[in-house]
Formats: structure tokens, sequence, C-alpha cells
């Protein structure tokens, strides 16, 4: 993997991967020259127990442009966050971000505040606005394994950052506001309540049992196979015997590692392929594009040893059997509790039976 770095005339970073070598690029755009400031903040909530992030000047974000506008598309000649070159991979400093390096002064208010401290990046899948992670070939994924490395240890190095998530969001369904392949990555300044509650758990299973809950849970659905959607050397993809969105699929290294970084070359491979795999069976379950959250868990970055966490991807469709919309509504926003309305032994006999050609 080739890297390199650029500072965009703003000021934001920009960092180019690619297969092989890089070469020359053009030259680095930014939708100004003026130096780019951000300056979010966090709110506690005394009910819930955790931090709100404040950032008013996401109000103006880029929201669905015409693709002559694609601000994540290279271009000489219209405003881009690219520059034109033989490039894979892109990942910049979010131009509106929530969390930000140089946040200062939160306001006085009647419950604490801090300074929103961290990163937040966008990450270009690749240059054609028309592709897909499930139509992007096999090496593609095996670089994007190697970048989500690399943003991990970096960003995970900060003193400001305890914890680093990787997502995309796909689909207007789950509120994209750009179509082109791009994925987030957010630099928080503390473990964010959904994977500090699961680690909870997984570090007193560790305690109680000596080895990861994840891990034990991977070979379980190996053994059992009813929800295995692919099965290879080195990792496995599933719906879970817990699943709480119809078609969800959990994608995992068979041995407990905490990070992408911690993954050898031949487990980031295997760990590709499943990811392919699954991608490119919601594809051919609707033949269309299929709309979905990819959520990447890894253990935090806060300098504390955490031998509980397994690396992973979560990955929540948005669609339900029929091709009605999964809405979460009061009783799993209010209360917290889901119903799922199928049971995850059938929806994965749907996954299951779709035919793909991963190295196609």
């Amino acid at each position: 993997m080739d890297k390199q770095r650029f500072t965009k005339p703003d000021g934001r970073a920009l960092i180019l991967y690619s297969k092989d070598k890089l070469g020359q690029v053009g030259d680095v755009p930014s939708p100004s020259r003026v130096p780019h400031t951000a300056n979010p903040h966090l709110r506690w909530h005394p009910f819930r127990g955790e931090w709100i992030s404040y950032a008013a000047h996401r109000q103006h974000r880029t929201f669905q442009p015409p693709p002559d506008y694609n601000p994540l598309a290279p271009s000489p000649s219209r405003p881009s966050e690219v520059p034109v070159g033989a490039w894979d991979i892109a990942v910049f400093d979010n131009l509106f971000p929530a969390f930000a390096a140089g946040a200062h002064d939160p306001p006085a208010l009647a419950v604490a505040t801090a300074p929103a401290l961290g990163a937040c990046e966008v990450l270009v899948f690749t240059q054609d606005a028309t592709a897909s992670l499930a139509t992007l070939p096999l090496w593609h994924l095996e670089l994007l394994l190697d970048v989500w490395a690399d943003r991990y240890e970096e960003l995970g190095a900060r003193p400001d950052v305890a914890y680093v998530y990787a997502f995309e969001n796909r689909g207007v369904e789950v509120g994209v506001t750009l179509h082109h392949p791009h994925g987030q990555i957010y630099a928080y300044p503390f473990v964010p309540p959904v994977p500090a509650r699961a680690l909870e758990r997984e570090r007193r299973h560790y305690e109680e049992r000596g080895r990861g809950l994840l891990e034990e849970v991977v070979e379980r659905e190996a053994e059992d196979g009813i929800r295995v959607v692919y099965r290879g050397t080195h990792a496995l993809a599933f719906t879970p015997v817990f699943a709480r969105y119809p078609y969800e699929v959990w994608v995992a290294p068979s041995r407990a590692v905490a990070s992408c970084a911690s993954l050898s070359r031949d487990e980031r491979r295997d760990f590709a392929r499943a990811l392919k795999t699954v991608l490119m069976k919601f594809d051919g379950l609707w033949q269309r594009p299929f709309p979905y959250i990819l959520a990447l868990y890894q253990a935090p970055t806060d300098g504390a040893v955490h031998p509980e966490a397994h690396v992973h991807i979560e990955l929540y469709p948005a669609y339900r059997m029929a091709g009605r919309l999964k809405y979460l509504a009061g009783s799993e926003i209010g209360a917290g509790v889901f119903t799922a309305d199928s049971v995850p032994e059938q929806t994965v006999r749907d996954l299951q039976a779709v035919p793909v050609n991963v190295d196609g």
C-alpha cells in the first residue's frame, strides 16, 4: 500500500492511498482557501449519562447534490474535495465535523460541557461514483481494511482520542447525503455508549470465562451452521441468533484480535472476502442497491488493555421482508426494546440462497 499526505488550501488534511505506487496527482482542492475552523462542543445528558455533541455548522453541509456537482469525484473543473490522480482510496478531514482537534471554550451552561475534541474523516472508497463496496474487486476491499487499520493506529495514537469508529451509511433510507460511495471515521474523546456497553459485557465474560464473548459466539455459530452466510479459513459472516434487524449480519475474524491493525495479511484477505460476499448477497436479494448501516467495532484507544475486544463489523439493513422500510419507533427509541418481526433462521435462508461470485 502506498500512502501520501497532503494539506488542503483551507488547512485540512488529505491522505491518498493506492494499491500500487501512487505517482503524481493534480492540484489538491478545497472549497475555499480560507483557513477552516470548527468549534463543536459537548453537553452532558444527566438522565442518559452520556455526552451529546453540538455542531450547528453541520446544518450547512452538502445535501444530495446533482451528479455534476459531486464533491467526492475528482475534477479539475468543478468543486471537489479530492484531486485528479491514480489513487484508489482517499481520506480527508470532514468539512462539517462533530468532533475537531481545535475545539475550545465550550459554553458555560446548567449542565457539564466540554470541547468536542477528536476528529471526523471522510473516507472515499473509490473514484467511481457508480460503484459500491459490493461491486469493487476483492483487492480493493483488502485495501480498505488496510486503510481502516492505518486510520485506527494513527488516530488512536492521539491523546484526545479514546475510540476510533468507522462506518458507512448507504442509501437515503438511512440518511446519506452524498451518493458517491464513501464512509466516515469518527475519533471520539470518549468510548461511545453502544460499544462501551458491549465492551463491559465482554469484559465481564472474559474475566469469568478467560476468553472473549464474541469469540465464543463465532465458534458456536460456526459449529451450528444454520445462520452462517460465509465460512472461510479465517473469518465468518453470520446472522446472530439474537439479531434485532431482519437480515442483520455480523462479519468477524475467527481469532479474537482487537483491531484491523492486528489482523494478519491472510486474515484481512478472508475478512474482505466475507464482507464482499455479504454485500453482494444483499444486492442480489433485492436486485437493486440495498440500504444499510455498516459499523466497524474495535478496541478503544484509551490507553487501557482490552483483551475482551474482538474486531468485527455489524451490518444493519434498512429493509424488512416484502421490501418495507424498517423504522425505529416508540418501543425501540423511547424504551430501547427492539421488536423483531421475523426470526433470524428464516431471513438468513434468503441470503444463503443468493449465488455470488466474489472473484468475478
